[in-house]
């Protein structure tokens, strides 16, 4: 496959160039074992010079006009559309993504790049009064400088994009750290999108590299005014920490532990549907996945009855088979995690209704139920097809059941009546929720990020102003102003 002869190296400064580090980064295709590719690590030397990179053609780029500078978005569209089905390809390849999976995320990465290009026009000044006369007071919105982003593997292309293409828009410059398991999509297949797109050299700059190589380098290092973090709530603690003992911001988007809520009056079909897809869509690799189904007790046989028929009718295997719907793991260690949360939760007196095997890094669903209430299983989250089903005594204690995690990213709720679900939705500990719908959404403009150890600060539309741009404050003095000495 092209994409993994191409770019298979670090993109600095606007050049292809391999890293100079001892050591390559082996990445696999996680349905078969085949290597895709492999890329020596970039060093801590390499990361500087990114940085540097950016830091210089950021000024340039920041004085752009911002109309020049959406018609790279505009572009990166076209050349997305263009080479979708390559994309395609090299999602189910990388990360074992089903064709639908990839058609999700191919289109809410088109979503976020016509985002993009709106972001461009979107920063607006102020002038505010003042007590002194003859002060005029200016307020203007200017970029933050360089920005440092750090992507995960579930969603690489999708959730790289959403952050650097609008960091770019907003005129700063970016530098990538993809993760391992996902280089290239998750890096310099964005690298070489926005590059034909006509992105100048050295604003978006992918070192592909890990901490056993460089440490805290790419967090600490002096240049990046913010990092932008997506991945667990342990990491994302220790980027926050070094992140703020050098007087940087953070945007943490991070685990979940969602649930979805089945109220008395549901329609016990329609949340069946939804809770099968919220728990198994990617394999449950989504942070926003519905790792617990809290179903009051009076619907709870019938659903679950539904839920693990419809479950079972799942088909397990290649993603690149039009008809699967649930592929591989991201790789073995995420496999052993998986199997290995089943067999605690059994140990600890769940009833296993489906128990899934597994081969390789194919993880067959699993539902448990019966989870007892002090389990830890019902706290954390469960990066993988295993889904939880929680009977309960009315909405207060679906409440409580739903509020007892740590987490808080987001959630859902079915109900007959709209204003209900709102109601106990504004109660939900969480950045967000869904009202008869999935658990998984995300959208252009609206505020997307969670509550507790689910993350810090959100992104999406107006909010990516906040998270990527600064104010500055200019007064004027007309006329002479008096002093007391």
């Amino acid at each position: 496959m092209p994409y993994f002869t191409d770019l298979a190296s670090q993109y600095i400064d606007g050049e292809w160039r391999q890293g100079s580090g001892s050591w390559d980064i082996i990445d696999f295709n996680p349905y078969n074992g085949d290597k895709l590719c492999s890329i020596t690590v970039a060093t801590v030397e390499e990361i500087d010079e990114a940085y540097r990179a950016a830091e210089r053609r950021q000024v340039v780029w920041a004085e752009t006009s911002p109309y020049t500078r959406r018609l790279v978005f505009e572009k990166a569209l076209r050349v997305i559309e263009d080479r979708e089905q390559e994309i395609t390809d090299a999602i189910i390849a990388e990360l074992g993504g089903t064709r639908l999976k990839a058609a999700f995320e191919l289109q809410l990465a088109k979503e976020f790049l016509r985002q993009a290009v709106h972001l461009a026009l979107s920063p607006e000044g102020r002038i505010m009064p003042s007590p002194v006369d003859g002060k005029e007071n200016r307020v203007y919105r200017e970029p933050v400088g360089v920005i440092g982003v750090i992507s995960p593997f579930n969603f690489p292309f999708l959730l790289s994009l959403k952050t650097v293409a609008p960091a770019l828009a907003l005129g700063n410059a970016v530098v990538l750290k993809p993760h391992q398991n996902t280089p290239i999509c998750g890096g310099t297949l964005v690298a070489k999108v926005l590059e034909e797109a006509g992105l100048p050299g050295g604003l978006l700059n992918v070192v592909v590299t890990d901490i056993a190589e460089v440490g805290d380098a790419f967090i600490a290092h002096p240049v990046p005014k913010v990092i932008s973090f997506t991945g667990s709530d342990r990491v994302g603690r220790h980027v926050a920490t070094v992140a703020a003992s050098h007087f940087k911001q953070t945007v943490l988007e991070l685990g979940g532990n969602s649930a979805l809520v089945v109220l008395d009056d549901a329609d016990v079909d329609y949340a069946v549907d939804a809770a099968v897809f919220s728990r198994y869509v990617h394999q449950g690799q989504v942070c926003m996945a519905a790792n617990r189904i809290v179903v009051d007790r009076s619907l709870a046989e019938e659903f679950t009855e539904k839920f693990v028929a419809k479950v079972r009718g799942l088909k397990v295997g290649d993603p690149g088979d039009p008809d699967t719907l649930i592929g591989p793991l991201i790789n073995s260690g995420q496999a052993e995690r998986v199997a290995a949360a089943v067999q605690q939760g059994v140990d600890e007196g769940a009833t296993a209704l489906l128990r899934g095997e597994s081969d390789g890094n194919l993880v067959w669903p699993s539902v448990l139920t019966d989870i007892p209430e002090d389990s830890a299983l019902r706290r954390e989250e469960i990066f993988g097809p295993v889904a939880l089903i929680i009977a309960v005594d009315g909405e207060e204690d679906a409440l409580r059941v739903t509020n007892d995690t740590p987490y808080g990213l987001g959630g859902a709720v079915h109900t007959a009546s709209v204003e209900r679900g709102v109601a106990f939705a504004r109660r939900v500990r969480s950045g967000m929720m869904h009202v008869n719908d999935s658990t998984v959404a995300d959208e252009p403009i609206v505020p997307f990020g969670g509550e507790k150890h689910s993350g810090l600060g959100r992104l999406n539309g107006d909010q990516f102003v906040e998270a990527f741009t600064t104010t500055k404050w200019i007064a004027i003095q007309h006329g002479r102003s008096g002093f007391p000495f």
